[in-house]
């Protein structure tokens, strides 16, 4: 995942599989050390960064923090294509082979963003 390493990347994805619910640092510990060999203060770390980046809120409960992500993952995705289409040479030939390289059903999927955006974008 692009603009986080790889701690950063499976932390945000933890997140996000949350569903905007509340995380501690505890809960993502406990999570993560079953999994592989991690320490507290690592995962505390990682998302202390990750709130000065950002890319995660978060508030005081008691002597711990709770955290919840300031994008939502298709935000986010949004963000790093939009950051492609920038800095990836002329965005027409970027949008071109973007569109040759996605499925059928993706798009569709593309085709109605664009109607809805469309929409919104006429007046009356």
């Amino acid at each position: 995942m692009r603009g986080f390493g790889e701690l950063e990347a499976v932390i945000m994805d933890r997140i996000w599989d949350r569903d905007s619910e509340h995380t501690t640092v505890r809960d993502l510990y406990e999570e993560l050390c079953a999994e592989r060999e991690i320490a507290y203060t690592t995962v505390m770390s990682t998302m202390d960064n990750l709130h000065r980046k950002g890319w995660l809120v978060r508030e005081r409960a008691g002597k711990a923090y709770r955290y919840w992500p300031s994008l939502t993952r298709e935000e986010h995705s949004a963000r790093v294509m939009l950051e492609a289409l920038e800095s990836g040479g002329r965005p027409d030939l970027v949008l071109s082979h973007f569109v040759d390289q996605i499925s059928a059903e993706e798009s569709a999927g593309l085709r109605a963003a664009l109607r809805r955006h469309t929409a919104r974008q006429t007046p009356g």
